[in-house]
């Protein structure tokens, strides 16, 4: 071995601790590591820009007196960078597997609304790898939380319905960009969508995490398989519940589904206790019960490979249709002020459609009515208002993340006091159900406020105490490229002017996954 070479190879090695500011700025914690919100420490970066160059170079027409000559060349130059990154530094010794598959995935992807792998650390003297990644200041976990609290405290705060349209198309937009290119997500759930603060992506959504994405033409073992306690249930296809085997690209869809209703009522829509278990059955009988309440017992016609579910056995002995034959999508969506023949209800509807080859793909989706009426949505999901959303918060390096929401709920009930009397003050909520894993992770990365989004940058967060109990004709603007194409939407399909997304009809484009 050249030693030599080696200690040469280590002076010349970027470290992260000598890039970046990020000490006592932790803000979460993924599912493989801490969050850090962090900064240049110098305030610049080093980068190559190709362009004309001026060279001095000799001219022996002229006796060899030098003359400035133009060319194009890489020059290495330093530019002033004030940008916020999330670092995520991946526990223990080296580098899970997992953690591979998602950094080369993200290393490959490349959209507006996927979050961007910046760069990788390695610290061979502790073994450490750090990904650095841009921060995001906000996700939807945090925002429908913050609207939710609106609520308890007598001050409802709804979600404006402008921005609801915008968060559901981008997300939209960046699933079929993966799904276009062969790429499964498998754990889409609000703290996995991130949104961006201020700056030049203003309100940009982003999506995270992808610790459990695969490849489509990679063999793809149930989630049981892989990690059977890792994620939450209540975004999870009814039909990875009864155990299929060979799942598609309407697993995603189902779970945009959930985050579209949670995202129109605050309130997850199939929520339910979760018991702390280690298993790798897939069935999970409350949470399907839970989906049958809202939604009703399937009937043959609409399921009709129901019955070739592994599971399915187990459903006919545990359920009994008649118990859901007063439950529907319909009457759920009414309490919330939904009507049933609104543009909203009826995408809502295509998207939770309980036959996995029924359901609606994220290109249709995108086609969808519901985003051809006014108001269309928007590049910047804020619509250019103030934010209202408090910022992250620093954790101490052994303090859970639910520090900083505790802090926020006793900030906004300094300003919002309830109107009723002490006395018929609701009694406190019963204790947060256990999470599987005793967590749920929340993807940080392309703003990591989250959780650094990729390679499971997703933060935790514990549920919500509350959830426990029942929850009571215009024409689209055509864009250059074909944003609602078989293909990827690309950077060009926005129009950047108006700061309205592209809405499209062209079908000609098709890429591969590399």
């Amino acid at each position: 071995m050249d030693y030599d070479f080696k200690a040469k190879l280590a002076a010349e090695r970027e470290r992260v601790e000598d890039l970046f500011e990020y000490e006592g700025c932790k803000v979460g914690r993924g599912t493989y590591g801490h969050v850090y919100k962090a900064r240049r420490k110098d305030g610049f970066q080093e980068g190559f820009v190709y362009g004309p160059q001026a060279l001095e170079v000799a001219d022996f027409s002229t006796e060899g007196a030098p003359v400035v000559q133009w060319l194009s060349a890489w020059l290495l130059t330093k530019r002033k960078d004030e940008k916020e990154y999330a670092l995520k530094q991946i526990e223990g010794t080296g580098i899970s597997m997992s953690a591979c598959r998602e950094i080369a995935l993200l290393r490959e992807l490349k959209h507006p609304n996927v979050i961007a792998l910046q760069k990788v650390f390695l610290s061979h003297s502790d073994r450490k790898v750090w990904l650095l990644f841009d921060y995001a200041e906000h996700d939807l976990w945090h925002i429908i939380k913050f609207h939710r609290a609106s609520k308890a405290n007598k001050k409802p705060m709804q979600l404006p319905r402008s921005m609801v349209k915008s968060l559901l198309y981008q997300i939209l937009d960046g699933i079929h960009y993966l799904h276009a290119n062969w790429v499964l997500h498998r754990d889409l759930k609000p703290a996995n969508i991130l949104v961006m603060g201020e700056g030049p992506e203003r309100g940009r959504v982003k999506i995270a995490d992808m610790g459990f994405a695969r490849l489509f033409n990679s063999p793809l073992k149930p989630l049981a398989d892989l990690d059977p306690v890792v994620v939450t249930f209540w975004y999870r296809a009814p039909e990875l519940l009864l155990g299929a085997r060979h799942y598609t690209k309407a697993i995603d869809i189902w779970a945009i589904g959930c985050i579209f209703a949670e995202l129109l009522t605050s309130e997850p829509i199939f929520h339910c206790r979760q018991e702390d278990i280690k298993t790798s059955n897939p069935f999970h009988h409350d949470q399907l019960d839970r989906i049958f309440s809202v939604m009703g017992f399937p009937a043959d016609k609409d399921w009709e490979d129901i019955r070739k579910m592994p599971e399915y056995p187990t459903l006919q002995k545990d359920f009994r249709r008649t118990t859901y034959a007063n439950s529907s999508l319909i009457k759920y969506m009414e309490k919330h002020k939904v009507k049933p023949d609104s543009k909203v209800f009826l995408l809502l509807q295509r998207l939770l459609t309980m036959d996995p080859t029924k359901r609606i793909t994220s290109e249709q989706a995108l086609q969808d009515p519901y985003f051809q009426e006014d108001p269309l949505p928007t590049l910047d999901v804020f619509a250019g208002c103030q934010i209202p959303y408090p910022k992250r918060e620093f954790l101490n390096e052994d303090e859970p993340e639910e520090k900083g929401d505790k802090n926020q709920q006793q900030q906004q009930n300094q300003h919002q006091q309830p109107t009723a009397p002490p006395q018929q003050a609701a009694a406190p909520p019963p204790a947060p159900p256990q999470q599987q894993n005793s967590t749920q992770t929340n993807g940080t990365a392309g703003g990591a406020g989250a959780g650094a989004g990729g390679t499971g940058v997703g933060l935790q967060h514990s549920q919500d105490a509350g959830l426990n109990q029942v929850p009571p004709n215009k024409k689209p603007r055509l864009g250059p490229s074909g944003a609602n194409s078989g293909g990827p939407v690309m950077p060009s399909d926005y129009q950047k002017e108006t700061n309205l997304l592209s809405i499209t009809k062209d079908t000609s484009s098709s890429y591969a996954y590399i």
